[in-house]
């Protein structure tokens, strides 16, 4: 692993001012975040959270916010955000050097709505490729070292098969050292096998295993009868 604990301290802005509002932020300046397992996934309603936390992961690490690798560090222009500027990380052991030099850090931002653009900005997805074959073919053939690899949504371009496939590139980047931090609405990503999940919401972040999700439980609950929430929904 990479970085072992995430943590910001904050002077002077009000609790009701955004981002500092959101639960998850406060519980993040309270306590902080420890990452336990090589895959940690965010899970959680639109509006919880989650992105604001992995984009400031991205930040404080030295990643490009639009979506990108240190290497393209701001070369967007997009704003800073005011979290990602005060967020700290804890190295672990296997990422004491990288953490030590700036210049040292590897790793990828992927954001759902400007993944492959990035991608084909840093000549890492061909430009004949849809936005779904553009992502796998950068896991399969760039992301391939230690480092942190910072996802939001990437199951948004993937068919059913695609998720499968982006599991096995997963496991394949841990095992060669890289961490991966994803924001996801996914069953099917969130299923991997020894990843930690943190449920994120109302309540701040909690840890919960995979049959415990809420977002499991009502796919799990469609999937078995559609009808008893369309009704409440169409005609």
């Amino acid at each position: 692993m990479i970085v072992e604990r995430a943590y910001a301290h904050v002077d002077g802005e009000g609790p009701g001012e955004y981002p500092w509002s959101v639960p998850c932020v406060r519980q993040l300046l309270r306590e902080g975040l420890r990452f336990t397992a090589p895959v940690t996934f965010l899970v959680g309603e639109n509006g919880s959270g989650k992105s604001t936390l992995v984009e400031a992961f991205a930040e404080a690490f030295g990643l490009d916010p639009y979506g990108g690798s240190h290497d393209w560090q701001y070369a967007s222009h997009r704003t800073k955000s005011a979290l990602g500027e005060r967020l700290r990380f804890d190295p672990a052991a296997g990422g004491r050097q990288m953490m030590r030099s700036w210049s040292a850090r590897k790793g990828f931002f992927l954001r759902a709505e400007t993944a492959l653009d990035a991608l084909r900005r840093e000549r890492m997805a061909p430009d004949e490729r849809s936005h779904g074959e553009g992502f796998l073919v950068a896991f399969r053939d760039k992301f391939t070292k230690p480092g942190l690899y910072v996802m939001d949504e990437p199951e948004s371009a993937l068919s059913f098969g695609s998720c499968l496939e982006l599991l096995g590139h997963i496991d394949q980047l841990t095992r060669a050292g890289g961490q991966i931090v994803c924001a996801t609405h996914s069953p099917l990503l969130t299923a991997l096998p020894g990843a930690d999940i943190v449920e994120v919401g109302e309540h701040g972040m909690r840890r919960v295993a995979w049959e415990e999700l809420e977002l499991v439980d009502h796919w799990r609950r469609y999937l078995g009868d559609p009808r008893a929430y369309l009704r409440h929904i169409v005609g």
